[in-house]
């Protein structure tokens, strides 16, 4: 990997930045004020690997056991490590807030962790759908309050995000370990046991636990969303893409490693009513207090997730709506100038996440469609330019750009990339288990095809004649752009502002 350097000065690379925008045919109108710590800080509270691998236990110890936990993370963290390496190339070359969408499944997975504590301290609770259903509004809800109301405060959110995180993973591997000593579970157990109960083939039942690994490693396109809002946008953000998905990678295998050795009979875990993680923590400490305690650190991650994903979500809708993609675009594609965000695309986003969580209401394995939707719609939006970029040569793409992969890892990132998007896509609109029933059916697949019905007649409607993305002619130092008057005059002003001060100073 060659990340082109990149001349210094704070003021110096914001204007470079805003030239950058400029010759992509975008006008800069959000403030860069993330630093690259407060933007890897997002990404990892997005991913929060540990977090969501632990919290979706439920995912792979009935579809694979302890070698679809584990062996299955790696799997998905390699194959991801390649997606993120592909898509930082785009990253470099196109900084905007364009991006791939993302469900939030923050507020699903907090609404599974408070029902176990529930269920931990009184286990004749029997949960509805809609108990659930309203802790995940709850979430989401508090998530776009502190988004419309406190955006200057989501640089420092994001900056204690990351040190909660560590430091609550840090906290519960010693706490767990140290209270558990020395009833552990074997070494033979933890990388080796196979379990399987979900009625599929085992090769099958396998393959279909990736989707833990998945959905641990999957949203590291955050930095895409807030790329318009860093300095130095175009070297910055490759890195940070990619460092987020090992973080998690390591953080993830260290952790699930740990709860597996303490978690005691793995038939009790699956079964438990308390939900994998809250049983393997009581079962290691001993005191439900204490499991409480430690809990209070995923939850509080999940409620840093949920905060990072309506940004992120927020800003994607806005740079589509910005580029004509939207019905009302003009509508959606304004920042409001006292806030200073999206307000109207942080309404739209919010409203879409809520709708999408009814299906708690209608199936019964909706924990599995609405994950299962989240990584599937994130793949394929990883895979698509990425596959685009192979038939074309791996020719699209500036030669100019900052951060560039060899020619022959290029390749094996991309195809390697490109072929666990395909994978998955067919495999994680399975449903979990057989035999199917109407309740039980993944209902993915239908979420799916609503969504594509409605861009179909969106495009034939309005966005044929409206949508309009980056247009970007390359020749052999700069990009360059079928560029409007605006963003010519943006870029014209940048220069001369930084020409300016350059006078100034030697005049003094």
């Amino acid at each position: 990997m060659a990340p082109r350097k990149s001349s210094t000065g704070g003021k110096q690379s914001v204007l470079a930045d805003d030239a950058h925008l400029a010759a992509l045919g975008v006008k800069q109108e959000l403030r860069r004020n993330f630093s690259p710590l407060s933007m890897l800080g997002l990404a990892f509270a997005i991913l929060n690997s540990w977090t969501a691998l632990s919290a979706s236990l439920s995912l792979a110890l009935p579809s694979g056991g302890p070698t679809s936990v584990i062996w299955g993370l790696i799997t998905a963290g390699v194959c991801n490590l390649c997606l993120a390496a592909s898509l930082a190339e785009f990253l470099s070359a196109y900084p905007t807030a364009g991006g791939q969408a993302l469900v939030a499944t923050a507020g699903l997975l907090g609404s599974q962790l408070i029902i176990g504590i529930i269920s931990l301290y009184n286990p004749d609770y029997i949960p509805e759908p809609w108990h659930q259903f309203l802790i995940y509004i709850g979430y989401n809800l508090a998530a776009a309050l502190l988004n419309a109301f406190g955006n200057h405060l989501l640089p420092y959110i994001n900056k204690t995000a990351i040190i909660w995180s560590i430091s609550g993973f840090a906290i519960i591997c010693i706490t767990i370990l140290a209270c558990a000593t020395p009833n552990y579970n074997s070494g033979d157990l933890v990388y080796r046991n196979f379990i399987n109960n979900t009625g599929w083939p085992d090769g099958v039942a396998w393959l279909l636990g990736l989707l833990q690994g998945g959905l641990g490693l999957t949203g590291f396109d955050a930095t895409a969303h807030m790329i318009e809002e860093i300095p130095n946008a175009a070297l910055e953000g490759p890195k940070i893409m990619i460092y987020c998905v090992a973080i998690g990678v390591f953080t993830g295998f260290i952790f699930l490693s740990c709860l597996l050795f303490v978690a005691g009979p793995l038939d009790e875990v699956i079964s438990s009513t308390a939900g994998p993680l809250g049983y393997i923590l009581y079962h290691a400490t001993g005191s439900k207090a204490g499991t409480v305690c430690l809990l209070l650190f995923p939850l509080v991650c999940l409620l840093f997730a949920a905060i990072s994903i309506m940004t992120t979500s927020s800003r994607m809708t806005y740079a589509f709506a910005r580029d004509g993609g939207l019905p009302f675009s003009r509508f959606f594609a304004r920042v409001h100038p006292k806030l200073d965000v999206p307000l109207e695309s942080l309404a739209l986003t919010n409203l879409v996440v809520l709708i999408f969580g009814l299906i708690f209401l209608g199936s019964s394995s909706a924990f599995n469609a609405i994950v299962s939707a989240s990584v599937v719609a994130l793949g394929l939006s990883y895979g698509i330019p990425v596959a685009i970029n192979c038939l074309r040569g791996r020719k699209m793409l500036p030669a100019t750009r900052h951060f560039i992969l060899p020619e022959w890892f290029g390749w094996f990132a991309n195809l390697l990339g490109v072929s666990y998007v395909l994978l998955t896509t067919v495999l994680f609109v399975f449903p979990p288990g057989l035999p199917v029933t109407g309740s039980s059916m993944n209902y993915c697949i239908v979420a799916f095809g609503i969504v594509l019905m409605i861009s179909m007649i969106q495009w034939f409607v309005d966005g044929r004649k409206n949508f309009t993305g980056p247009k970007v002619e390359l020749d052999d130092h700069v990009l360059t752009a079928v560029e409007s008057p605006v963003n010519v005059r943006a870029a014209s002003t940048g220069q001369r502002q930084l020409d300016n001060e350059k006078a100034a100073e030697s005049a003094r």
